[in-house]
């Protein structure tokens, strides 16, 4: 007789999993068994720990725009999950958490690993159930799998141990209560009213210095977005989360933009005198124009988001594709084209300096420079991650991504740990595409490095293009660092900013991968060469200067006091401000250059 969890791996299957990333344990038992039984499909993948898997589950969703699935035991297991659980909500990624239960019997004894799930996963879920009986088990399922498709949020069942060995309820009886739900989620498109719609289109037409900020709300409507772009003279600066709405080898492009934005977005946003908002929900107030100063318009899915940041002229509640298809058409092109000339010469000012600053010497590799080697080399298709920490600046910045090729990273939450995850599930998603992590040390002793076993214990499925785990191995957690200096006025406090260092290459040639360790920065583009080109997982290391500082693309008068401050008594006082002023130097030079 099949039982409750062979139902749940069945149903899931009708629903399209094929993968679900988990971690064993005594509460999950019963599921165990189903998936020997399910022969692969669907199959179970192993990480390290549940938080990984979590984060697996986030990265296929993000990736394949598929419903992700991850599993964890009762207690301490379900408990590891959050973390990744939160990203995926933070960052409206659909995906479906199993997990385990004591026994019926000994819930509300206080019995060992016995924990309030449904109270732990509440705030993070759109849906949370506890199945109690076999009967349940279909309509919990699909339920759980509509609600994160439709909502693009976190769903979360719980199976106590003896209801997962129960013989399964396929069709309840016809009797009252019963419940006869089916497979197949539905997303239909929200367009906004004509009305809006000309509305929003006036405000557009009357501006003269129009500038477009885009998210991931805007992916899948390049086209479009290009074309309101042309009509109305404007560039497009990209919150992270929309680093590939775009590709960057356009003109008009000017990047990310905030704290690791581009001088180029920077300026846009801050002189133009009209804001289109497409599919964000960037939230520093502080890069985005002064209330009062410009008109904006938003287009949201979520009508409850639009207004949320700044005040707006016009809103358009829809998908951000058919908002601008309906829009285009009443958009009238703009003959003078001295604004958008403007934007396109500081894009190009933008590259430069982007290059000249990656060319700095420094007492360590520049780790600018890893990425900016990186940005030609990359192959067509590639999907790229990163983790957060100061490298996430180089990879927001120096990276030019070009069509076709997708990036990612915990945007809202901004955690560390799930640059390897991600990029994990992103091969397993799409075994024919390159796949680029971009990591600090930190994040990877944080848990990329246990997951390396994960890699090694599934390299023959991982290899084919290239798979890199790019580490940059500054012995500092160099974010934090930056912030004390800039946020806090404090030096750096060495005693929780450095960290051990590890031999990141040589522990991957342990485990049967690649590793590759670069020093020197005449060998940085060929140490991407041989990772590229290897056919097999590569750890590649980059020992790199942690004095070459994140700046922003405008230092604010609070932040340059404090570094100031800081730097008196900062234990790196001195390369940190020589780092700094050839960097401006160099900034500086190139405006003089073509100013």
């Amino acid at each position: 007789m099949t039982q409750v969890s062979d139902y749940v791996l069945s149903r899931l299957r009708e629903w399209g999993v094929h993968r679900v990333y988990g971690y064993p344990g005594d509460g999950i038992n019963g599921f165990l068994g189903a998936f020997e039984r399910a022969k692969n499909d669907p199959e179970f993948l192993q990480p390290r720990h549940e938080e990984m898997a979590a984060f697996m589950a986030c990265g296929h969703a993000k990736f394949t725009d598929e419903v992700g699935v991850c599993m964890a035991t009762s207690g301490p297991g379900a408990i590891h999950l959050l973390n990744g659980l939160y990203d995926a909500k933070l960052d409206h990624a659909p995906v479906v958490a199993l997990v385990g239960q004591q026994r019926r019997t000994s819930l509300g004894a206080d019995y060992q690993q016995e924990v309030d799930l449904a109270t732990l996963f509440k705030d993070v879920s759109e849906y949370v159930q506890v199945c109690m009986t076999a009967a349940q088990a279909r309509h919990l399922v699909d339920q759980a799998m509509r609600t994160a498709a439709a909502t693009r949020g976190v769903a979360t069942l719980i199976f106590p141990e003896d209801v997962q060995e129960e013989d399964a309820v396929t069709t309840p009886g016809r009797a009252h209560g019963s419940v006869f739900s089916g497979v197949g989620s539905y997303r239909g498109q929200v367009i906004p009213p004509v009305h809006d719609v000309r509305h929003a289109a006036e405000i557009l037409n009357d501006g003269e210095r129009v500038a477009i900020l885009a998210g991931q709300g805007a992916r899948g409507a390049a086209v479009e977005l290009t074309e309101v772009a042309e009509l109305l003279g404007a560039g497009v600066a990209k919150a992270l989360l929309g680093r590939d709405v775009l590709p960057d080898d356009l003109p008009f492009v000017t990047g990310p933009v905030g704290l690791l934005g581009s001088r180029a977005s920077d300026d846009m946003i801050m002189k133009c005198d009209t804001l289109l908002m497409v599919g964000t929900g960037f939230p520093y107030a502080e890069w985005l124009p002064e209330e009062g100063k410009t008109r904006v318009v938003q287009i949201d899915q979520d009508a409850r988001r639009i207004g949320r940041r700044v005040p707006v002229d016009a809103g358009l509640a829809g998908d951000a594709r058919e908002a601008l298809r309906l829009l285009i058409p009443y958009l009238e092109r703009k003959d003078d084209r001295t604004w958008r000339q403007g934007i396109e010469a500081d894009v190009g000012e933008w590259w430069r300096i982007m290059e000249r600053q990656a060319r700095q010497r420094f007492d360590a590799i520049n780790p600018q420079l890893v990425a900016w080697e990186l940005s030609d080399r990359l192959p067509g298709g590639a999907i790229l991650t990163a983790d957060s920490g100061s490298g996430t600046t180089w990879w927001a910045r120096q990276l030019k991504l070009r069509a076709g090729m997708r990036a990612s990273l915990s945007g809202t939450l901004a955690t560390m740990g799930p640059g390897v995850p991600y990029a994990i599930a992103a091969r397993f998603a799409h075994p024919d595409r390159p796949v680029v992590a971009f990591v600090g040390d930190g994040a990877f002793q944080m848990n990329g490095m246990n997951e390396m076993i994960t890699v090694a214990r599934y390299a023959g499925r991982l290899s084919g293009p290239p798979l890199v785990f790019c580490v940059l191995n500054n012995q500092d957690l160099n974010m934090v660092s930056w912030e004390q200096r800039a946020m806090g006025g404090d030096p750096k406090f060495p005693a929780s900013q450095d960290l051990p260092d590890v031999p990141y290459a040589a522990y991957a040639e342990l485990l049967g991968l690649i590793g590759i360790r670069c020093t020197d920065p005449d060998d940085v583009g060929a140490a991407w060469d041989r990772a590229l080109g290897a056919g097999r997982p590569v750890v590649l290391e980059f020992v790199v200067d942690p004095n070459v500082a994140p700046l922003p693309p405008h230092i604010m008068f609070d932040q340059a006091k404090h570094a100031v401050r800081a730097l008196r008594h900062d234990p790196d006082r001195v390369g940190v401000a020589a780092a700094a002023f050839r960097q401006k130097l160099a900034e500086f030079f190139e405006i003089r250059r073509h100013g």
